[in-house]
């Protein structure tokens, strides 16, 4: 990973085109269903973020050495749903990663395929990989209990994998569910791959089943869009064009549109996609709900900061458990510009801007985080000189993203 980016806005074109790869979250989901499905279930459009890089390499090697290591680096979605995937193979295997990935919780799933009748095991510390899958998987149980209110990757790595448990699975869900858009798009996946499931109350049901002859299309990446968004609200005028983004997506971040709203932005949703546009609107802070898209608060957190907006936001509890301690990298950096983020009451966290400053130079820590560094970029639409430490940790999830910003007018130099 290379060092600092320095973004300056140099061209700024006002009307642009940007073509933004696939989402991440589906095309994770799609490469253990295709895997799963022998062959049955094809993909179109795959994101070319690291992560799915990573996840697509270790699904195509057969794993032909007994304890082999397999490391998913900082890829979450990775560890999670190969843990479920390896322990219904049957796998010998230890499945670990980088150092913060040693760091994220991944008890919760584990018991629950353990339950199920996984053989798994902590190598180094209990609820933390990484984890030893230890080979056969004897089914014990189909039914289970799960927290929702953790992470929703727990529960779609379960559900993934769900119809080619002997006995199926009855996922009863414990507690408020957590992002549930990111359960939603893993049962619509499951249908267009054939398999059927059942969601009465707080248990969802999928049956032993096949899966059919499908071919699923990847969406480009609403997570990635909100970037776009961010540059269109801070800047004085703006037309960007992102094809093929759909008003009916399986994405819970595709929210962004109606948030940005409230920032001046419109979406106009078309045949080919959305245009999105700066008008003119008085911004009026208000509480935001992030439970069900909690990828976007750091774009949106961001935002309102560096306009001096005292929005407040709720639903940020998964942050602390993410790439990092997103609470935290967003309080130490927004600081550098004057702004507080303070817990005001219980999950509730509001921005106090009295102190904010523009200065004409900031340099951001991204904390291995893909999420701050494309978070704060969009501020180079104000600041004259923005710099980005470790600037290429955005290859985890949008490897395109410097070039698309030099695109629309900014200089990115090293």
């Amino acid at each position: 990973m290379s060092s600092s980016l320095i973004i300056k806005k140099e061209n700024f074109k006002v009307e642009e085109t940007i073509q933004l790869t696939g989402s991440k979250s589906e095309s994770n989901r799609a490469l253990v269903l295709a895997a799963l499905s022998k062959g049955k279930v094809n993909i179109n459009n795959l994101s070319a973020a690291a992560d799915t890089v990573t996840l697509e390499n270790i699904i195509n090697q057969q794993i032909k050495n007994k304890n082999a290591v397999i490391n998913v680096g900082p890829a979450g979605t990775a560890m999670r749903f190969l843990t479920a995937y390896l322990s219904l193979l049957g796998e010998k295997v230890e499945i670990t990663g980088s150092e913060r990935m040693k760091q994220r919780p991944i008890g919760t799933l584990v018991n629950a395929l353990l339950s199920l009748g996984a053989d798994i095991t902590y190598k180094e510390v209990d609820g933390y990989p990484p984890v030893l899958v230890n080979g056969a998987f004897e089914q014990k149980t189909k039914h289970i209990l799960i927290r929702g209110d953790i992470s929703s990757q727990f529960l779609t790595a379960l559900l993934l994998i769900a119809s080619s448990l002997p006995q199926g699975l009855e996922l009863e869900i414990m507690d408020e569910l957590t992002s549930k858009p990111y359960v939603d798009m893993t049962l619509a996946m499951l249908a267009q791959s054939g398999i059927k499931h059942s969601w009465k109350k707080d248990t969802i049901s999928i049956a032993p089943q096949s899966f059919n002859q499908s071919t699923l299309t990847i969406e480009p990446d609403w997570s990635a869009a909100s970037y776009w968004y961010s540059v269109a609200a801070l800047s004085e005028k703006s037309k960007i064009y992102l094809p093929h983004l759909k008003k009916d997506s399986l994405q819970g971040d595709s929210a962004i549109a109606g948030i940005m709203s409230l920032f001046g932005v419109t979406t106009i949703f078309t045949d080919e996609g959305i245009v999105i546009e700066k008008v003119d609107y008085e911004v009026k802070p208000q509480l935001l709900d992030f439970k069900e898209c909690p990828d976007l608060a750091q774009t949106v957190v961001v935002c309102a900061a560096i306009l001096g907006k005292e929005f407040s936001f709720t639903g940020l509890e998964t942050l602390k458990i993410k790439e990092t301690d997103r609470i935290f990298a967003l309080q130490t950096e927004l600081a550098k510009i004057g702004v507080k983020l303070i817990e005001t009451q219980a999950d509730i966290y509001q921005l106090d801007c009295e102190e904010l400053n523009i200065p004409q130079s900031i340099k951001v820590a991204t904390y291995e985080d893909h999420r701050m560094a494309m978070a704060f970029a969009p501020l180079a639409t104000i600041i004259e000189e923005v710099i980005i430490e470790e600037a290429m940790v955005v290859e985890k999830s949008y490897p395109h993203f410097w070039e698309d910003f030099k695109k629309i007018g900014f200089e990115v130099s090293s």
